[in-house]
């Protein structure tokens, strides 16, 4: 793929991001590559990602500077273009991003030489009873911390809308989807279905639909499992939930997930990707399912994902196996897997420069 303009997305609070930023403008004027700054909050209101990557020009490589908050935000506007998204990390926990902020020129230089791969991420999109939105006099209660919110989500008009199936939101969530309480002293009742039958209802603080993905976030944080990114699959998790279960359940990606708020429930917020994007109504429902649109990541090597849950997870060994000494590898990788083992992922050796077998 030819990258003919790229598309900055920069958390200004850094001066990090903003030196990164200075050095990705540099590189496009070296090599006559289009570049330009979206989803700039102090320029005003926010506006729609189709909007934000129309007023860029179209880009077909956005570059995240930040964290993972800021990559969200890149997915965004490069899932709404079909456009390839690189995170530079200057964050904390950096599950999403790619490259460290010092080797930014070097990944470009990649990306324009065409040495990448491509990872397809999986996303959630939405239905609702109705469109989305948060009334005015709640707006400063529930607005984004860092800047101005995001507009409602718009309806999707090449979509049938119908009573029995809502109208389509044009929603893209990357982490997840979220129905959360309002208020401290009064948790959300929510009846919750999986592939159009009721589970279960409850009476708890959120509920969550995450991808694969988003199975490091919220849900995370909420007792939900790890689940590889490469997966596929709609990952249900209450949030404080009163009553018995709180068991996480993961769906099928042909499976939707919905979610009713009950009569005597309170108002519930709509988070999409951590940002609310809407309050519902006691009888209101929204259903979550697997988007046709997919993220296209850029990958400049091997993603080692269990070896950075390890690091970012902080994760330590048991004293009883420490004291069996180091754990040895489980097998060696010098040399060329057996035949049984070919179609596996496994790990290239450090001097090892071809891509690992599949």
């Amino acid at each position: 793929m030819t990258v003919d303009r790229i598309g900055l997305v920069v958390h200004a609070g850094r001066p990090a991001a903003l030196a990164a930023a200075d050095a990705v403008r540099a590189w496009c004027a070296e090599h006559d590559v289009g570049c330009a700054d979206i989803d700039v909050w102090q320029e005003g209101a926010r506006h729609s990602a189709r909007e934000e990557v129309d007023s860029a020009g179209d880009p077909d490589l956005i570059v995240t500077l930040g964290g993972d908050g800021t990559f969200l935000r890149g997915a965004r506007l490069a899932a709404e273009n079909d456009a390839l998204v690189l995170g530079v990390d200057l964050g904390r926990v950096g599950f999403l991003t790619e490259v460290p902020a010092p080797a930014v020129r070097a990944a470009l230089d990649a990306v324009y030489a065409g040495r990448y791969e491509v990872e397809s991420r999986m996303l959630l999109t939405m239905r609702a009873s109705c469109p989305l939105g948060v009334p005015a006099h709640m707006a400063d209660l529930v607005r984004y911390g860092r800047g101005p919110m995001l507009p409602p989500p718009r309806v999707r008009g090449e979509c049938t809308v119908g009573d029995d199936w809502g109208v389509a939101l044009n929603v893209t969530a990357l982490n997840d989807v979220v129905v959360e309480k309002l208020t401290r002293d009064r948790q959300v009742s929510v009846g919750v279905y999986i592939a159009g039958q009721l589970l279960a209802s409850y009476s708890a603080d959120a509920l969550l639909v995450a991808t694969p993905t988003g199975s490091t976030a919220y849900s995370f944080a909420a007792g939900g499992p790890v689940v590889s990114p490469r997966m596929e699959g709609l990952l249900f998790t209450p949030v404080a939930p009163h009553m018995t279960f709180d068991r996480s359940v993961l769906a099928a990606p042909d499976e939707p997930i919905a979610f009713r708020v009950l009569e005597r429930s309170g108002r519930a917020a709509v988070s999409i990707d951590g940002q609310v994007r809407g309050v519902l109504n006691p009888g209101d429902w929204i259903g979550v399912y697997a988007s046709p649109r997919r993220l296209r990541a850029v990958r400049l090597g091997p993603m080692d994902f269990y070896g950075r849950l390890r690091e970012r997870m902080n994760l330590t060994d048991a004293p009883a196996a420490v004291a069996d000494g180091q754990a040895a590898p489980l097998w060696p990788v010098r040399s060329a897997p057996p035949g049984d083992l070919a179609h596996l992922a496994m790990p290239p050796t450090p001097e090892d420069d071809r891509p690992p077998h599949r």
